[in-house]
């Protein structure tokens, strides 16, 4: 039974004079923020306001960058060279890090089609644990739970941390279930509580088909646009401490 877990949330994904979730009420409950570097979304002005945000609350910082996709949100899949992944993360990450007091950011966790496509394709996981190795190899790599990206990443000697997510569907074998898929997102707060809960402490999850799923975890993660995150994020955190099981950094637990 597992009694600690981080729990992460998406953030800073505004830009311009668009503003985008409620990320000054959403930070009260989590322990790590990741932060849109202006490839999905995002732009210096809403990085530096949301990193000013974490270390306000601290919460730790972690760059959350994404194929160059703004139209698109970051949700569209490319076909780049394994140094133009490279140096599309670098440059996020160094633009971030940039804003914080410290210089120095607690982890990474790729946006979008980029996380996703990562988590079967080894040339794409490799070249971002190499992006994040030759930048600062203290950095945590956020990564989906069970999914081969995570032993990649072990055996090139980077911190990982295994992640689940409250709100998002699974497939039998693990994945996320695809947007385009109804069901792919869960809004009702009761189920996502019960399922959380059922992950951390059991270990175990219910895919979208009915099959009954082993899962590990070091970080949960709730998004900040699907509907009612903020009353969410509050219900399950509340839950979480009620069920014994301490909210903490991944800092504090890779």
């Amino acid at each position: 039974m597992k009694s600690k877990i981080d729990f992460n949330c998406d953030m800073g994904e505004s830009f311009g004079m668009y503003e985008m979730g409620l990320d000054e009420k959403i930070i009260n409950y989590i322990t790590s923020a990741n932060i849109a570097c202006g490839f999905h979304a995002g732009d210096p002005n809403w990085m530096n306001r949301t990193v000013k945000l974490a270390e306000k609350n601290e919460v730790g910082i972690g760059a959350h960058p994404s194929y160059p996709d703004l139209k698109g949100f970051g949700r569209r899949s490319m076909d780049l060279t394994t140094e133009e992944v490279k140096n599309d993360l670098k440059y996020q990450i160094g633009a971030l890090t940039a804003f914080t007091k410290t210089k120095k950011l607690q982890h990474v966790k790729p946006h979008g089609a980029m996380y996703n496509q990562s988590v079967n394709d080894e040339n794409l996981s490799k070249a971002i644990c190499e992006a994040i190795l030759e930048t600062d190899d203290n950095i945590i790599l956020i990564a989906l739970a069970n999914s081969k990206w995570i032993n990649i990443a072990k055996q090139m000697g980077l911190k990982v941390a295994r992640e689940i997510f409250a709100d998002r569907a699974l497939n039998s074998d693990g994945s996320l279930v695809s947007r385009a898929i109804e069901g792919s997102v869960i809004h009702e707060p009761d189920i996502v509580i019960e399922r959380s809960i059922k992950m951390i402490k059991q270990g175990n999850v219910e895919s979208i088909d009915g099959t009954e799923i082993a899962v590990e975890a070091d970080s949960i993660c709730l998004h900040s646009d699907t509907t009612g995150s903020v009353e969410m994020a509050k219900l399950l955190s509340i839950e979480l401490e009620i069920n014994g099981i301490e909210i903490t950094k991944i800092a504090n637990l890779v």
